[in-house]
């Protein structure tokens, strides 16, 4: 499995795993209409903030493979890629054109959009994102017994809803976090990869989430319970798509109370306690 992390100064990080695609420029969330709901979960579209306006909307697709990362260039601007691996050449470095691909080394590579960003006086610089490639193993081990149940919680009483501590209920709590934490200035629902990691450092335990079909599955179990059979997203013909998916699922789950802010900070507080033993 692997694990790519995308990262820039003043541009928000974005992790992905195997079975992800990430599309990133000056408004790549155009893109995502045209694809079906369930491509749309193995789909991320990341803002550039501060983009020069002949940057194109969509500069680079980052595609994550089980043994390799692809990067698809798409924009009309130049852009080189440089990286370190053991070879003996060392560094390479490659300039990017429109309709060129090129597969990332493990470990940090380097991306240089050239006069990607716009300035305060209206000048062109050149925009650095990094791109980091990592391999990690499949978590193994049985799940822990499950925690005390809450004598006051009254599950029943609140259908359709959700369970506190089971996978679905994990996972819609990472969909709708950037809602349920006031982060929502620019609430880009996480990726496949960021919702496992999230799981892990609230519970520990992750139902083989590492696994990109293990989340989508979670996902459009969520969908059903929040939208309902009618207004499901997944359910609906192409021409009644909705513009993102995994965006309108996150913020669904935290306006009808799937999760909450009070179960955000239950998970917060189970996450410190877990690690205190």
């Amino acid at each position: 499995m692997l694990r790519v992390t995308l990262r820039g100064s003043g541009v928000p990080t974005a992790v992905l795993g195997s079975g992800e695609t990430l599309l990133f420029g000056r408004s790549p969330s155009t893109a995502l209409p045209e694809l079906d709901p369930a491509a749309q979960l193995r789909h991320t579209a990341l803002t550039l903030p501060r983009c020069a306006p002949h940057v194109s909307r969509i500069l680079g697709e980052l595609v994550v493979g089980d043994e390799m990362v692809r990067l698809r260039w798409r924009g009309g601007v130049e852009a080189q890629l440089s990286s370190l691996f053991d070879a003996p050449g060392g560094a390479r470095r490659v300039t990017l054109v429109d309709g060129m691909s090129a597969l990332l080394d493990e470990g940090e590579n380097r991306l240089v959009v050239l006069r990607g960003r716009l300035l305060d006086d209206a000048s062109f610089a050149d925009l650095t994102l990094a791109i980091d490639v990592s391999v990690t193993e499949p978590e193994s081990g049985p799940a822990p017994g499950r925690p005390e149940p809450d004598r006051d919680a009254n599950p029943t009483a609140m259908a359709p809803g959700l369970a506190r501590g089971e996978r679905e209920w994990f996972v819609a709590l990472a969909l709708a976090e950037p809602w349920l934490s006031g982060d929502d200035d620019y609430p880009r629902p996480p990726s496949n990869r960021e919702i496992f990691e999230r799981v892990r450092h609230w519970h520990g335990y992750t139902w083989n989430l590492e696994r990109p079909q293990r989340v989508d599955d979670a996902i459009r179990a969520i969908a059903g319970i929040a939208f309902g059979a009618k207004d499901d997203p997944f359910r609906r013909p192409a021409g009644g798509r909705v513009q993102n998916v995994r965006f309108a699922v996150g913020r669904r789950a935290a306006e009808v109370r799937l999760v909450t802010v009070a179960d955000l900070d239950w998970a917060e507080r189970a996450a410190t306690e877990r690690a205190q033993r």
